[in-house]
């Protein structure tokens, strides 16, 4: 029960078949896909850990053709705004482990002057918005520790 909260996810091949196919089809998707994605509006992909996981990731890592990350700071601002409101949406979605919380808190770092330069540009608030919505999605995951322990403490 925690694995699935600490996003360590201990399963059958089958399973293990799923979530490849579910990572090689996320490395194919656009913002917008992964947007979709994250507001379970794709019929065929059903939201999980590993896909959140493999959001983050995706947004977090160089590329090795490229020798960049999905979002530059070159980039135009609707794919910057795209962006932050893909981790936004990430952070409030109920299926959120510990390991995309780190993932995003590694985001927020390595975007922070990107960020802040937006929100001069653009007269936004990203950078409170993205401090708030990690510490809501930090609350909901103690929340459902806290709901696990007490139905373990009530199935005993």
């Amino acid at each position: 029960m925690f694995g699935n909260i600490l996003g360590k996810i201990k399963g059958k091949k089958s399973e293990d078949k799923v979530h490849s196919e579910l990572v090689q089809k996320i490395s194919k998707m656009n913002l917008t896909d992964m947007k979709a994605y994250i507001n379970n509006r794709i019929p065929d992909l059903s939201v999980d850990e590993v896909g959140l996981s493999e959001i983050m990731k995706k947004l977090i890592k160089v590329d090795e053709k490229t020798s960049k990350r999905y979002i530059d700071a070159s980039d135009m601002d609707t794919k910057i705004k795209k962006g932050f409101e893909l981790v936004l949406t990430l952070l409030v979605n109920k299926k959120i482990t510990v390991l995309a919380i780190e993932q995003v808190g590694e985001f927020i770092k390595i975007y922070k002057e990107i960020i802040n330069d937006y929100d001069k540009k653009h007269k936004q608030i990203y950078g409170s918005r993205f401090n708030k919505a990690l510490g809501q999605a930090v609350d909901g995951i103690n929340l459902r520790a806290e709901l696990n322990r007490k139905s373990n403490v009530i199935g005993e």
